[in-house]
């Protein structure tokens, strides 16, 4: 794609799908508030916007191609302006995620999201859509030692739900087990097998990687989900972040850490089995665990913020390193 065809995707992504003004995109074009007009004149023109943007294909810009031939995922990078602060840049990546999301969803569809700061960002940004049959499952646990998790994790599945007029299944159960042992038998017990089958049915995955450091904490690591003494054995095993509460390296292993056996979220040999699965990331902290979940083979789509897709390719070209995966 040329360089003027990308800046009539930039253009429109940032106008239609982020509400940015003209101005705002002119600066980030480096071009006068006239050429943003014809951009976007030119976006509807030839038909790439209609309603509403068209998906992204794989390879329409550099940094989008790379990811899809470093990692073959369908890469929707989001431009955001110069100087947005975290909060801004995430919210910048919800809102195309959460368009995208909301027109995979047809009657019957299965939608899994797994509980988090990013997800919940997403649903906020549903667009509203009637989906007769359809049902939302939560993917992962929310309790913990100090709240049962339930009004967080079920405030995010009744919005999702209620954007598509679904079925709701909570998922009864902690984040994390005491004992591995307790896991295994509660695997065992009718009410949560039958959550668990719902989740084999999932047609979508929704989720996002949390951070095991960084200025934004991802939920799982800030409110109470694991003691000091499990964060200090998780910075021991190389551990740099999770997808859907279940622990990765950098290098995409995940299989031999010790808390991911009390973990009650789906493996990412578990979310491979899902047809699409959307991971949606923004902010420098991501750039490690994002690697790894990448490197996991945990999504088909991506949703992620220039910088930090560009961060990551750096990384990947400065430091290449085996896929492992498990």
């Amino acid at each position: 794609m040329s360089g003027r065809e990308d800046d009539v995707y930039v253009a429109a992504s940032m106008y239609y799908l982020q509400d940015e003004t003209m101005d705002a995109i002119a600066r980030r074009l480096g071009v006068s508030r006239s050429t943003v007009s014809r951009l976007i004149k030119r976006a509807r023109d030839s038909g790439l916007v209609h309603i509403s943007i068209q998906p992204r294909t794989a390879g329409s810009d550099v940094v989008s191609r790379a990811l899809r031939d470093i990692f073959g995922v369908n890469a929707h990078v989001v431009p955001v302006r110069e100087g947005a602060t975290d909060v801004q840049r995430l919210d910048q990546v919800a809102q195309v995620a959460g368009r995208t999301v909301s027109a995979w969803v047809e009657p019957g569809t299965v939608l899994g999201l797994a509980w988090g700061t990013t997800v919940s960002a997403v649903v906020g940004h549903l667009t509203p859509r009637r989906a007769p049959g359809s049902a939302v499952v939560q993917l992962n646990g929310a309790a913990n030692p100090v709240t049962s998790g339930i009004p967080y994790a079920s405030s995010i599945m009744t919005a999702a739900a209620e954007a598509f007029d679904a079925r709701v299944h909570h998922f009864p159960v902690p984040a994390f087990f005491d004992y591995a042992e307790t896991r295994a038998a509660m695997w065992r017990e009718r009410s949560i097998r039958r959550v668990l089958a719902v989740q084999e049915r999932a047609d979508i995955a929704l989720f996002g990687v949390g951070a095991l450091s960084g200025t934004l904490a991802s939920h799982v690591y800030a409110a109470g989900y694991l003691d000091r003494e499990d964060l200090e054995q998780l910075r021991d095993a190389g551990v740099v972040g999770d997808v859907c509460t279940v622990l990765l390296r950098e290098d995409g292993s995940y299989a031999d850490i010790a808390l991911n056996r009390r973990a009650t979220g789906p493996t990412p040999r578990e979310l491979s089995r899902i047809a699409r699965r959307m991971c949606v990331v923004a902010g420098a902290a991501k750039v490690a665990p994002l690697l790894g979940a990448l490197r996991a083979g945990v999504m088909t789509d991506l949703v992620v913020d220039e910088t930090t897709a560009r961060a990551v390719v750096e990384r990947v070209r400065n430091h290449r390193g085996p896929r492992i995966g498990a």
